[in-house]
């Protein structure tokens, strides 16, 4: 097991690391705060908003009235917000950006997970190739997107201005995935802003970097954790997966009698612990062989934050196994097919009856976007309850 230097206490920021003194700022000027950094301002902002409370009841792969124990996005985002602090200590960066933009990162995910996103996106843009053909992209759904749409439109909290008014930092983390077709509409309102990198194969700052990778880490090893205490996976089916039978391995070399949820949560210390140190050992290599010696450096860099090329291989055989024997177990896929229908039901009904949605919602010009908007907002449970009441089906007994 790599070991690699003890992580150093929270201090001075290397070179390459965002600088909040130094940060593009926020959209809408504002005087900056007299015992908080711009980044700690915008951590609190997301911790106090409305859609970060909202996801203690979205779910993550299990529905929320499945089990107590399972995941939720809340948990999720606290779990990568951690790993991400830890990293980023070690490596100099800038921990109050990496917590913000990990608490933020799923702002805009929809009810019922990916099930949720699926179902909108496919309503979008089956409604697209109804109006304007060809323009289907424009038209679709993509929960990074959202996530931005919620900081930069959708909370509603200071007389000034919509959104939160995050810094371009945190707003350029939170936008880890963008379709050109989006990059293209956010550069036309905002030139040279969060879209940008998408369009001239730029990088992000190594925070939102390390962010998009410590969400790997995570869900990788909860859904590891939540899969077999919904008994759908056991440790033995892992076995297979040689990322987490070598840490099984170890744990039971260590402590021969371990067995049950003992040994599963070991196992899954020793491969975080060893994923968390491989990224930080790797990463400071190739930012040894690059050279950077500043933010912007890394922009015109390709990325930096990275597992080893070993590491990289053993993690995507583990996500392979999760796909087939998880996401797509037959018990999962049932319950997301009714997912599906409850968004999609939604939709229909909104659109073609505006009059059910919110003053605020139905008043909008674009109908489709508004419906979108409150849907993607919903709770797994506000979701069933709206279905029940307006199409009196039980979906979700």
């Amino acid at each position: 097991m790599t070991q690699p230097v003890l992580p150093l206490p929270a201090g001075p920021l290397a070179p390459f690391a965002s600088d909040p003194a130094r940060s593009r700022g926020r959209r809408h000027p504002e005087a900056e705060a007299p015992t908080r950094t711009a980044f700690q301002r915008d951590r609190d902002r997301v911790i106090h908003s409305t859609a970060f409370r909202r996801l203690v009841y979205k779910t993550q792969v299990f529905l929320n009235h499945e089990g107590d124990l399972f995941r939720t996005r809340l948990t999720h985002s606290l779990e990568v917000a951690q790993l991400g602090r830890s990293i980023a200590r070690s490596l100099q960066l800038n921990e109050d950006l990496v917590e913000a933009i990990a608490l933020a990162h799923d702002l805009g995910h929809t009810p019922f997970g990916h099930a949720g996103q699926d179902a909108l996106n496919a309503c979008l843009k089956a409604l697209s190739a109804q109006t304007t053909p060809g323009d289907g992209d424009s038209w679709g759904f993509e929960h990074n997107l959202q996530s931005l749409r919620v900081v930069d439109e959708l909370e509603e909290r200071y007389p000034a201005f919509d959104g939160l008014n995050l810094c371009f930092e945190t707003r350029e983390g939170i936008l880890k995935h963008c379709s050109r077709a989006n990059a293209l509409r956010l550069e036309q309102r905002e030139p040279g802003g969060v879209a940008a990198r998408f369009l001239n194969e730029g990088s992000p700052s190594l925070e939102a970097q390390l962010c998009n990778l410590a969400d790997e880490i995570a869900y990788n090893a909860h859904d590891i954790d939540d899969g077999v205490r919904s008994g759908l996976l056991t440790i033995e089916q892992l076995g297979e997966v040689e990322l987490f039978d070598h840490y099984r391995r170890t744990a039971l070399d260590a402590y021969p009698r371990l067995n049950g949820r003992r040994l599963l949560f070991e196992s899954i210390r020793l491969m975080l612990s060893d994923q968390v140190y491989d990224v930080i050992d790797t990463t400071r290599s190739r930012l040894h062989v690059a050279g950077v010696d500043s933010a912007d450096a890394v922009r015109n860099s390709p990325p930096l934050v990275a597992f080893s090329d070993a590491m990289r291989e053993r993690s995507q055989v583990l996500k392979t196994f999760l796909f087939r024997n998880l996401y797509r177990h037959p018990q999962v896929m049932e319950t997301t097919d009714r997912a599906r229908r409850v968004v999609a039901d939604l939709f229909e009904r909104y659109l073609h009856s505006p009059e059910e949605l919110p003053e605020a919602h139905g008043r909008r010009r674009d109908t489709a976007r508004a419906v979108a908007d409150y849907i993607a907002g919903m709770t797994d449970r506000f979701a069933i309850r709206e279905h029940e009441r307006l199409f009196g089906a039980v979906l979700f007994p």
